[in-house]
């Protein structure tokens, strides 16, 4: 049985299968109602990005995921999970293709005629404990600008980009921005105010991760806080976002937004060493695992301590190197 900590208020940034993985883990070792998750509002691809345009809700998609990883009963939780994965793919129409989970969540949300109420009334569904709100409720859209002067526009062509045919992988991503000025939401301030540790999960660092701090007053309200920061570096660079990068480059693009070099307290780092056989694999992928350059984070963020830690899992038959969820809560709760 795994050993629950109690103590402890956490507010976490991010989106995708890393905040995920983060909620997991916490669920299962710290008090659920002193978990707060922030997702994403500007998400442009697939079901979520339909609904947005067809419903003129904020993309679900992120909420979803966080719904999910914070039901507390494991039976529950099975079967949410079929349901909220459900793509209604032997259906005809509109609806053909759709998540259920963001239909539930997007049909909540007009019901309770408001992003908040919605996600508090499916919470209650689900009864669960834990706080989830999107980061803004402003409909905005995410635009990236490339080194050669590139723009492109949207989460999900910014996600993609390293399919396109002539791909160029020394093009990279040298800023991010909306292109509308996007209001915190003010329950995100209130919950930062009280956090004891606030925590950027890994995940797709210009698609999930630092769009969060493109909310001025998120951003300030967290250089502001009295609490312990954490940035968990992700275990594998990514195509068409950090083609090559080291740790430091991660780093140093997050002290960038933050624009607080000194407000960072951890680092959370993968020690696990993979095989070759699976790092050959992921090589041929375009993804290499983030070499840990110390001296230069601590060159850039001087208060940043390194957390190393064995934090993955490689799920050998699906092929997926993962974060372990536990493991990783354990190394943000056993740090302050």
């Amino acid at each position: 049985m795994v050993k629950r900590n109690r103590g402890c208020k956490i507010v976490t940034f991010g989106g995708g299968t890393g905040q995920f993985h983060l909620l997991s883990g916490l669920r299962e070792v710290n008090d659920p109602e002193k978990i707060t998750a922030v997702a994403g509002c500007w998400d442009s691809g697939g079901s979520s990005g339909r609904l947005r345009t067809e419903m003129g809700v904020l993309p679900p998609g992120d909420i979803r995921r966080c719904m999910l990883a914070l039901i507390t009963d494991e039976d529950q939780r099975m079967v949410a999970q079929r349901l909220f994965d459900d793509r209604l793919e032997d259906v005809t129409g509109p609806l053909k293709g759709h998540s259920f989970g963001n239909l539930l969540t997007a049909r909540l949300d007009n019901i309770y005629r408001g992003q908040d109420r919605g996600i508090n009334a499916e919470r209650d569904l689900f009864r669960i404990r834990s706080k989830i709100m999107p980061v803004s409720l402003t409909n905005v859209q995410l635009i990236a600008e490339t080194s050669k002067g590139a723009q492109i526009a949207g989460e999900k062509n910014i996600d993609l980009r390293a399919k396109e045919k002539n791909y160029d992988a020394d093009n990279r991503i040298i800023r991010i921005y909306f292109d509308t000025r996007a209001d915190a939401n003010p329950e995100v301030i209130r919950e930062i105010k009280k956090a004891e540790k606030i925590v950027f999960a890994p995940g797709d660092l210009y698609t999930s991760v630092l769009p969060h701090l493109l909310v001025e007053e998120v951003r300030a309200a967290i250089v502001d806080s009295h609490a312990k920061l954490y940035f968990v570096l992700n275990l594998l660079t990514k195509p068409g976002e950090t083609d090559g990068y080291k740790a430091s480059d991660f780093i140093k693009a997050l002290v960038f937004y933050l624009d607080a070099p000194r407000r960072l307290n951890y680092v959370i780092a993968n020690e696990n060493h993979l095989d070759r056989e699976t790092l050959k694999i992921y090589k041929e992928e375009g993804q290499n695992p983030v070499v840990i350059d110390e001296a230069e984070i601590k060159r850039i963020a001087p208060k940043a301590k390194i957390i190393k830690a064995g934090v993955s899992t490689y799920f050998k038959k699906d092929h997926l190197l993962r974060h372990d969820a536990v493991k990783l809560a354990r190394a943000v709760l056993e740090k302050s």
